[in-house]
Formats: C-alpha cells, sequence, structure tokens
C-alpha cells in the first residue's frame, strides 16, 4: 500500500475518532447537568413551587415558588422573539433574494456574525443606557425589547443559512416561470424551507428564555407578575441567580427546581419544535 493512502486512512480514522469521542463528550456532559439538577431540585419540586409567587420569607425558606419567574420569562421569550421574527424574516429573504453573492450581503452577513458574538451583558447596558435616555424604567417591554436585539442576528443568520440550501432548480424554475424575486421569496422560499425556519425560531427563543444578563437592569425583578407592560417583571435565570446567592440550603434548593423548570420548558419547546419539523418535512422538496 502507498504511503499517502496510508497516510489518508490514518486520518480519515482519526477524525472518525475526534468526532465520536466529541459526540460521547456531549452526551456525558448533558448527563451530568441533568443528572444535579435532578438530584438537587427534584426534592424542591412542589406544586407550590409552580403554582404560586414568592410569599413572605421565601427567600428565607418560607413558602411560595416562582410562578412569577415561569411566566415572566414565557412573556420576556415569547415576546423578544416575535418581535425578533417580523425583522429577521424580511432580513434573511432580502440577503437571500437580492444580496445573495454580492459584496454587500457578505458585509450584511459579518455584521450579523459579528452582533451574534457579542456577549449579552453588552446588549443589557445599551438597552439600559437607552431606557435612561427616554426615560424608561425597568419594565417587561425593555425587556423584549433587549432580547429582540439580543435575537436578531441569531435568528436572521440561522434563516439566512437555510435559505441558501435552497434547490437551485426550484429558484430557477420559479425565476424562468416569470415570478419576481419577492414573489420567489414569499412563495417559493419560505414554504420550502419551513422546517429550517421553525429550527431558527427555537434556536434563537432558547437561547432568549436561558439569559439572565441581558434582562438584568432592563427588565428588573419583582415577586408578582406583571400586570403591564410598563412593570418590572421576573425571569427563572435571575430567579436562580438571587436564589443561589442566599444562605438558606433550602432556598439553594429551590435554584436548582427553578433551573429543572427552565430544562424542561426548554426540552418540552424542543420536542414540539421536532414534531412540527417532522410533520412539516413531509412537504418539502429535497
Amino acid at each position: 500500500m502507498k504511503k499517502h493512502v496510508r497516510k489518508r486512512i490514518f486520518i480519515e480514522k482519526l477524525i472518525k475518532r475526534i468526532m465520536v469521542f466529541s459526540s460521547v463528550s456531549i452526551m456525558v456532559v448533558l448527563a451530568l447537568i441533568m443528572f444535579v439538577i435532578i438530584q438537587k431540585g427534584a426534592p424542591s419540586m412542589t406544586w407550590d413551587m409552580v403554582s404560586k409567587v414568592p410569599g413572605g420569607g421565601f427567600y428565607l425558606g418560607k413558602e411560595g415558588g416562582v410562578l412569577n419567574a415561569i411566566l415572566g420569562s414565557l412573556y420576556l421569550a415569547i415576546g423578544g422573539t416575535v418581535i425578533a421574527f417580523i425583522i429577521s424574516l424580511p432580513l434573511a429573504l432580502y440577503l437571500e433574494t437580492y444580496l445573495k453573492n454580492s459584496v454587500w450581503g457578505d458585509r450584511v452577513r459579518l455584521v450579523l456574525d459579528i452582533l451574534w458574538g457579542v456577549p449579552s451583558i453588552v446588549y443589557g447596558a445599551f438597552a439600559f443606557i437607552l431606557m435612561i435616555y427616554v426615560g424608561m424604567r425597568a419594565s417587561l417591554l425593555a425587556g423584549i425589547v433587549t432580547l429582540a436585539l439580543l435575537e436578531i442576528p441569531i435568528l436572521a443568520r440561522a434563516m439566512d443559512e437555510v435559505f441558501r440550501r435552497m434547490p437551485k432548480e426550484l429558484t430557477l424554475s420559479a425565476l424562468a416561470l416569470g415570478s419576481t424575486k419577492s414573489e420567489l421569496g414569499i412563495k417559493i422560499i419560505i414554504p420550502q424551507m419551513l422546517p429550517g425556519i421553525v429550527t431558527g425560531v427555537m434556536l434563537a427563543f432558547g437561547r432568549g428564555i436561558g439569559d439572565a444578563a441581558s434582562v438584568l437592569f432592563t427588565a428588573g425583578y419583582t415577586d408578582r407578575i406583571p400586570s403591564s407592560l410598563m412593570r418590572p417583571v421576573a425571569s427563572l435565570p435571575l430567579a436562580v441567580f438571587f436564589q443561589l446567592g442566599t444562605p438558606f440550603p433550602e432556598v439553594q434548593n429551590r435554584a436548582y427546581a427553578s433551573a429543572l423548570i427552565l430544562t424542561l420548558i426548554v426540552l418540552t419547546i424542543s420536542l414540539l419544535s421536532r414534531l412540527v419539523i417532522w410533520r412539516l418535512g413531509k412537504y418539502v422538496i429535497r
């Protein structure tokens, strides 16, 4: 066997082993995280934990729950994802249909990639400065806008990558039949790439519901359920942070229960999105 053939076989085996090791490492880390959260959080996972707001002395180990943080996280993540989707979908379509291989398209993608890599605390600081400038206090609305800013580059780039995998045959066929670029995007690309769009939305939603730094100064924190967009709102990541900061073991265990609730929410939404993607994938041309 020639030397270069043996070298290629060795590299192939090495890369395969690295891939297997990486896959196993990810699964082991996930299993360890889930084990710790379930072990410490399951004993504190009571009905009161998910159905009541913090009562008097909750942070001293007394009665109450984190219903305010559960609903607050859902309000923030859903609101931020909706706004980000409304902005990101036209942007991604514009990149695919009008700026596909142009210099400006590459520049826009570079900007989005940079924004994707900006730490979430920077978004929080930027939104906090804007709040001071317009005279707004920490509120549900401010938190939603901050999460929308955080999710826009994630969602836009995810959908852009999905749209770039559009079969060229469909694009050329649609244009050959007289479709305009806007019709191509709305009537062909979106229906064809809908499973990928759902995946991008879930990716952005998961980032939004689990982020604490961006909403620390913008959404505030309260033990009550917000009655309007201008009221402060709690979130599960901040609930975990504040509960772990107490010296009481009972409250610290509730922090792990809060983390378990957050994990279950993300897991449920991920499974539902997988179901939706599977159902929609039946109608996608491959």
